[in-house]
C-alpha cells in the first residue's frame, strides 16, 4: 500500500493522493502520485515538484506542467518502476 498524503489545492480544498514513487534529481525532490489506490491500469498520475523554502514548516509541492520536464522526470520514474508506463 502506498503512502497517502493530503494536499491543499489553490481553492483551499483537501486532496488525498497516494505516493507511488519519489526521487531526487539535480537537488530537487519529485513525487509520482495518483488519486487512486491500487493497481488500476489506466490511473491518472501526476508528477509533483518540491518547491519548499528553508523557512517552510511543511513541504510545498507544485504540479509539473512543463512538457520537457514531464518527459524527463517521467522517464526516470518509468525506469524506477519497470512495470509502469508513464505517458501524457
Amino acid at each position: 500500500m502506498e503512502e497517502k498524503i493530503v494536499f491543499i489545492d489553490e481553492d483551499g480544498n483537501e486532496v488525498e493522493m497516494y505516493v507511488v514513487e519519489e526521487t531526487r534529481i539535480n537537488n530537487v525532490n519529485y513525487l509520482l502520485v495518483t488519486e487512486d489506490e491500487g493497481d488500476e491500469e489506466e490511473a491518472e498520475a501526476y508528477i509533483l515538484k518540491d518547491i519548499s523554502k528553508e523557512e517552510d514548516e511543511e513541504a510545498v509541492y507544485e504540479m509539473v506542467v512543463e512538457d520537457s520536464e514531464i518527459d524527463y522526470i517521467g522517464k526516470v520514474f518509468s525506469e524506477l518502476l519497470e512495470d509502469i508506463d508513464i505517458s501524457k
